[in-house]
């Protein structure tokens, strides 16, 4: 009998747990930046993360791509907070990540584009994520969607590319 509730609160303690995506690269276009110390602020950043291989940057898109170590578990939220902290804002983020890594309680797909590839792309389209021009068009094409409304920090909601 104590091995039965052994297994179920060992089932349970799985279920309850939030995994984010395996990501293996972002590409992180930023706003307001005027010049290269601008990007130089948001490289340091990205680049002060444990998980980081390499921050490559490309100035006239104002795009950084950041190549991740395999195994690591960060969230979109992650790079918004080291974009923010070094003064400016996303403007868009493009994540490449393990297909079969996706949690379906933290990343909502708000397209009905599937893929059966190892890695996957989309667009998280949250506040913070998006301009605020696009994030307003984007809450008036999302709006019967609960969980977009409510801009829950946690939940990621995206549009798959490939």
């Amino acid at each position: 009998m104590k091995k039965v509730y052994i297994i179920i609160a060992s089932m349970v303690l799985m279920l309850s747990i939030k995994s984010n995506a395996q990501i293996v690269k972002a590409e992180i276009r930023a706003t307001g930046l005027t010049c290269s110390m601008c990007s130089n602020a948001i490289n340091k950043q990205l680049k002060s993360l444990p998980e980081v291989v390499n921050v490559e940057i490309d100035l006239n898109t104002n795009t950084f791509t950041v190549i991740l170590k395999e195994g690591n578990e960060l969230s979109p939220k992650v790079f918004k907070e080291k974009v923010e902290k070094a003064g400016f804002f996303i403007g868009s983020l493009v994540v490449t990540a393990k297909s079969n890594t996706i949690a379906q309680n933290t990343y909502i797909m708000v397209n009905d584009k599937k893929s059966n590839v190892s890695e996957i792309q989309f667009q998280v389209l949250d506040k913070g994520y998006v301009t605020e021009k696009e994030f307003k068009k984007l809450s008036k094409s999302y709006k019967n969607i609960d969980t977009y409304a409510s801009n829950n920090e946690d939940d990621f909601h995206i549009k798959m590319i490939n």
